[in-house]
């Protein structure tokens, strides 16, 4: 099944974000949490786009708050790249949303796809008592956090 991101990509974003070591179980569950906010977002999208009678999810259908953006601007300097193709093969494995995205919004994947692996990283330095290897019970800790905050 296609994946949004290999394992050792997120290994370089997660260790250059945060100083975190995670090993391939890990980035595969990190992996999961962030195929499920991408999802999520885009499924909100999805239905602003439908409530501003669109039939097309704009970037600004998003729901990216303020913090979102401000990690974005911290991901951005990483300089890290995150492949489009992967992310397009993901998304054409899940359930097809209803409405197409606008170009700007499917150029702009890479860089939320990079967030939400950065803001991942974050949560686990802050909720980790080993800051470099982080447990189990600590991302699932990161997980309600997010699943609580986007």
């Amino acid at each position: 099944m296609a994946k949004v991101i290999g394992h050792a990509r997120l290994e370089q974003i997660v260790r250059r974000a945060a100083g975190i070591d995670l090993d391939k179980n890990k980035t595969a569950r990190v992996i999961d949490i962030v195929e499920k906010k991408l999802y999520d977002l885009l499924k909100v999208g999805e239905e602003n786009a439908k409530y501003n009678d669109r039939q097309v999810i704009w970037l600004s259908d998003i729901p990216l708050t303020m913090g979102f953006r401000e990690s974005m601007k911290r991901f951005k300097e990483l300089e890290e790249e995150v492949p489009l193709e992967d992310i397009l093969k993901f998304l054409a494995s899940k359930p097809p949303l209803k409405y197409p995205l606008e170009a700007e919004l499917e150029q702009r994947l890479p860089e939320i796809v990079g967030t939400l692996i950065y803001i991942v990283a974050r949560i686990l330095k802050e909720v980790s008592e080993d800051n470099r290897y982080p447990s189990e019970e600590e991302l699932d800790k990161t997980e309600r956090i997010l699943n609580l905050t986007l």
